[in-house]
C-alpha cells in the first residue's frame, strides 16, 4: 500500500459522505455508510504489509512502533489536504495491525444544521455547571459538542479551552478565543490539563471523554468553582449516565459524589442515530434532561427512579424529553420510519400505544 492508493481509499469515503473507515487483514477496505458497514467491491482483501503500511503513513515520525510486538493501541489525528481530516484507532489484532478511522468534517455544523433540538442553544448559554452528552460511539456526541462550541463561539465574548484525545474537529475563533490542547501531544492528562485549565482563566471547559475517576472529579471541582464543562460519556441515556458518572468513584465517597453533582448539573443530552426514512441520511433521537430544583433533589437522594417521569412532564416547561417522546416526533413527521422507532425505544409497547393515539 503507497501513500497515492491510501489517499484514494480516503478521498473514496470523503466524497461519499461516510463515517468512518475500516482496513483489516483478509477484508478489502470497508466504509460505514448511513450506518450500514459495505465493503469496496474494486479492492483487493488487505494483507499485513497493507495495513502496517497505512499505520506508519499515519503515525509518521510522531511515534515508533515495532508492529510485530504487542503495542499499546494509539488513537491519534490524521488530515487529508484540501478533503478532511480524521481521527484514527490504530491496534492489534491476531498478531497483525488493524486501523479504523473516523472521519472529523473541516466544518463544523450548527444545532439546526444537524436536527438537533433548539434547546441546545439554551443549555449552552449557562455560564456554570456542567453539562454532559451521551450515547454510544458513532451515535454524534463529539459532532453535538463541536456544534454547542460554535454555539458559543458565535453568541458570546469567552475563552473556550478544549481538551481531547486527540483533537477532532477545528475552531475558527469568531467571539470567543479558542484554545484546543491534545493529550500526548500538548498534556500528558485530561486530569493535569483539566487541573491546569483553572489557572488559564476559560470560561468553558470542553473535555473530549471522561473515562476515570480522576476526569470526573476534575471536571466535578471545574463545573464547582464557576465554569461551563463540556463532556462526553458513553452511556445509552440520563438514568444511567448519573450512575455511571457516581459509579467511577469509590463507594466510601458516593453519597458526597451524589451531592456535588445535584448541585453542578446542569443537563444531559443523550443520543441515539438512526437511519432516515429515505435511507440517505442519520437523524438524530434526543434524550434531554435539564437540571430543576426537584430533579437536583432525586440525583443528591439517589432517587433516579423518578427521572423519567419528571423529564416527561417536564417537556412543555422546560423543553425536556424522553426518547420515546422525541422518536414520536420524528416517526410522525415522516423523518424515521416506524419500525426504526420502535426498534429504537425505551418501552415498546408504550411507544406503539402513543402512536397509535397520535
Amino acid at each position: 500500500m503507497d501513500q497515492p492508493t491510501f489517499n484514494k481509499l480516503l478521498a473514496f469515503g470523503v466524497e461519499r459522505g461516510v463515517s468512518d473507515i475500516h482496513f483489516e487483514v483478509g477484508y478489502p477496505p470497508h466504509y460505514r455508510l448511513h450506518g450500514e458497514l459495505l465493503g469496496a467491491v474494486k479492492v483487493p482483501p488487505l494483507t499485513a504489509a497493507d495495513t502496517e503500511a497505512i499505520a506508519a503513513m499515519i503515525l509518521g515520525d510522531r511515534t515508533k512502533i515495532d508492529f510485530h510486538r504487542p503495542f499499546p493501541e494509539v488513537d491519534m489525528s490524521y488530515s487529508l489536504a484540501g478533503m478532511g481530516r480524521f481521527r484514527a484507532s490504530i491496534f492489534r489484532q491476531r498478531g497483525s495491525v488493524g486501523i479504523v478511522m473516523r472521519l472529523i468534517p473541516f466544518e463544523v455544523r450548527a444545532v439546526e444544521e444537524l436536527n438537533l433540538p433548539p434547546v441546545l442553544g439554551e443549555i449552552c448559554e449557562a455560564r456554570r455547571g456542567l453539562v454532559l452528552v451521551t450515547g454510544a460511539t458513532g451515535n454524534g456526541k463529539s459532532t453535538t459538542i463541536a456544534a454547542m462550541i460554535r454555539y458559543i463561539n458565535e453568541s458570546r465574548h469567552a475563552h473556550i479551552l478544549t481538551i481531547e484525545d486527540p483533537i477532532e474537529f477545528l475552531f475558527e475563533p469568531q467571539k470567543c478565543m479558542i484554545i484546543q490542547r491534545e493529550v500526548g501531544t500538548d498534556t500528558d492528562s485530561f486530569r493535569g490539563a483539566v487541573t491546569a485549565a483553572l489557572r488559564q482563566d476559560p470560561d468553558v471547559i470542553m473535555v473530549g471523554e471522561v473515562r476515570e475517576q480522576d476526569t470526573a472529579e476534575t471536571c466535578l471541582k471545574a463545573a464547582e468553582t464557576g465554569h461551563l464543562v463540556i463532556s462526553a460519556i458513553h452511556t445509552p441515556d440520563t438514568v444511567s449516565t448519573i450512575q455511571r458518572y457516581v459509579g467511577l468513584f469509590s463507594q466510601d465517597s458516593q453519597d458526597i459524589v451524589r451531592q456535588r453533582l445535584g448541585d453542578s448539573l446542569q443537563a444531559i443530552i443523550s443520543l441515539r442515530l438512526l437511519s432516515g426514512k429515505e435511507g440517505r441520511s442519520r437523524i438524530p433521537a434526543v434524550e434531554i434532561l435539564r437540571v430543576t430544583r426537584t430533579i437536583r433533589e432525586c440525583i443528591r437522594q439517589g432517587r433516579l427512579g423518578e427521572l423519567p417521569e419528571l423529564i416527561r412532564k417536564g417537556r412543555d416547561l422546560y423543553n425536556m424529553q424522553l426518547f420515546d417522546q422525541h422518536l414520536l416526533d420524528l416517526a410522525q413527521a415522516g423523518l424515521i420510519s416506524v419500525e426504526a422507532a420502535l426498534y429504537a425505544s425505551s418501552n415498546p409497547e408504550e411507544f406503539e400505544r402513543a402512536l397509535n393515539l397520535g
